[in-house]
Order: C-alpha cells, then sequence, then structure tokens
C-alpha cells in the first residue's frame, strides 16, 4: 500500500502480486512437507545401514541340533552384550533361570536391557559373552530355525501383513486348516468382530493393518501366536496403548494364550506383572532384584520405587 500511495505501483500491480502469493502458498507448503519426510527417510536410512553395519550374519554350525519343545528350562550364564564392538554393554553379567511353564516378567525403566535380553533369547544376537542354554543346549549349536519355531512372539507394535485375516493368523502355521484358523481366532476374543466384517476372514487388513483397531490388530497377533502352538511366548509391552475395553479383551486372549506356556513378559506397567511366577527388575543392563511382587515390594528397593512412582502418577 506504501508503494501505491508512493506512485511507484499500480494497484492492478499489487493486487496481481496477491494473487500469486495465495497462488503459491499450497504448493510452497507441500514442498515444506516433503522436505520433512525426506529427512525422516534418511534418518531411518541411516539407522538402517547402521544395523547392517554393526551385526555380524549369525552362523549356523555344521550338524546343528534340532530343538524340541522346551522340556525343563531356559538358562543365561553370565551373559554380557553390547550391539558395537568394543561398545557399551547393554546386558552386563546376567545370570538368570527361566523354569518350563513359568511366566517371567522383566521390569525396569526404557534402556535398562530387557528387550535386549529377549533379543538374545530369540538368537537375534549372539552374546558377547556367557552362554545361553535351553534344556542345556547352547543356542549356537542349535538350528536357527528350530528355536524360532519354538518361540512365538506379541509385540505392542503389532506387525500384520497388507493381505487378509486369515492369512494373517495363518502366518505362523501356512498349512492351518480353516477350522484351526477359526478355532485360535475364538481363543483369542477375534472371531465375533472378524465374522462381522463384509468378508469376514477373507476380509483386507490394510497396509500394517490400518483397516483394524489397536485392540482388533492385537487380537490377530495372539491368535496367530495361540495357532502357532509354540512352547514359548515372549510377550512385550502387549497391552500398552489401548483403550480399556480394548485392553479388557486383549487381556482375555492373553490369559488363553500363557496357559500351560513358558512366558517372559517385558511391561513397564507393573500392575499387569503382578501375577507373574517371577519379576526380575533390571538397571543399566544388570539384574538387582529378583523375587514375586509381594516379596520385591517388601524389600522397598528398585521395585518398590518403581511401583510407588506409577501408583501416584495414576493417581493423579
Amino acid at each position: 500500500l506504501r508503494e501505491i500511495n508512493l506512485g511507484r505501483m499500480e494497484a492492478s500491480q499489487f493486487f496481481t502480486f496477491l494473487f500469486f502469493l495465495f497462488r503459491s502458498y499450497d504448493p510452497i507448503r507441500k514442498i515444506s512437507r516433503q522436505h520433512n519426510e525426506l529427512n525422516k527417510a534418511f534418518a531411518a536410512t541411516r539407522d538402517i545401514w547402521n544395523i547392517l553395519d554393526q551385526n555380524e550374519v549369525l552362523v549356523e554350525k555344521q550338524n546343528a541340533i534340532e530343538l524340541e519343545p522346551l522340556r525343563d528350562k531356559i538358562e543365561l550364564r553370565n551373559v554380557s552384550f553390547s550391539y558395537k564392538p568394543h561398545g557399551k554393554k547393554v546386558i552386563d553379567k546376567v545370570s538368570l533361570v527361566i523354569p518350563k511353564g513359568k511366566t517371567v516378567a522383566l521390569v525396569g525403566e526404557s534402556g535398562s536391557g530387557k528387550s535386549s535380553l529377549t533379543r538374545l533369547i530369540q538368537r537375534l544376537y549372539d552374546p558377547t559373552e556367557g552362554v545361553i542354554l535351553w534344556d542345556g543346549i547352547d543356542l549356537k549349536e542349535a538350528k536357527i530355525d528350530s528355536l524360532r519355531k519354538q518361540i512365538a512372539l506379541v509385540t505392542q507394535e503389532t506387525i500384520l501383513f497388507n493381505d487378509t485375516i486369515r492369512y494373517n493368523i495363518s502366518y505362523g502355521k501356512p498349512d492351518a486348516t480353516d477350522e484351526e484358523i477359526e478355532e485360535a481366532a475364538r481363543i483369542a476374543y477375534a472371531h465375533d468382530f472378524i465374522k462381522a466384517m463384509p468378508r469376514g476372514y477373507d476380509s483386507p487388513v490394510g497396509e500394517r493393518g490400518q483397516f483394524l483397531s489397536g485392540g482388533q490388530r492385537q487380537r490377530i497377533a495372539i491368535a496367530r501366536a495361540i495357532l502357532k502352538d509354540a512352547s514359548v511366548l515372549i510377550l512385550d509391552e502387549a497391552t500398552s496403548a489401548l483403550d480399556a475395553e480394548s485392553e479388557y479383551y486383549v487381556q482375555k486372549a492373553l490369559a488363553n494364550l500363557m496357559q500351560g506356556k513358558t512366558c517372559i513378559v517385558i511391561a513397564h506397567r507393573l500392575s499387569t506383572v503382578r501375577q507373574a511366577d517371577m519379576i526380575v527388575v533390571m538397571e543399566k543392563g544388570r539384574i538387582v532384584e529378583i523375587g514375586t511382587h509381594e516379596q520385591l515390594l517388601a524389600k522397598n528397593g528398585v521395585y518398590r520405587r518403581l511401583y510407588d512412582l506409577q501408583f501416584v502418577h495414576e493417581e493423579i
């Protein structure tokens, strides 16, 4: 307006400028958004290459042993681990016995080593030091595929494929019959919502299960684990980020899944592990306390501190 008043710009020129300014706003905003997405993609690519650079290929020995379903125990003897050679230990001199048929809960603050410990048990990595035994057999002596067949995993981030519900449930057992798939879904409290969908078990779930709610995705994952019928279950934050109704059904499904199994449970919410046979408290890669819920509360140690903090937070 100042330029118009001074006679250095015509009114028509000013309105033409405004017109093109407004027309360019949306493309500029889109370019800015793409720039942010590209930065995220580059960061993710760096992470992938770092993992590929850091991880050694796991070697399976000739005449490796075919593992049977767990009969006695999983044992960790003086296990240490770091993701980088000569790097910081994320697991530090851990010794632990997980008896068959028991539920063992791993608790501790983020970064304490809980998830890393379960990755070692799945032999996604080998320990830097120490040994992990499956019924007395060193995991390094076992066939990797036979170990993975004996372990079912249910995590907070449910992995579903862009296919049908039937395919996703049967992923761990491709030769499963329709009757077996539906029975697994019933046990997981998933059958009713599946049958209510337009195409039932042949309904697509979408990319990463986007057509399903969080609770529905979790129950599909639990049905998959039930169908696989592995002897060991690893539950990693399986009920996190669910609303009350979804958590109710997921908890019921998990109770069915865990019957008669050896269970390793990772949870930040200590209210979900009160009934565990054994609670293992981790801090900076080490085990600092072991016991039942009542025993650990009575110790007034790390577990008690974590429990009190959560209790106060929930009250607030």
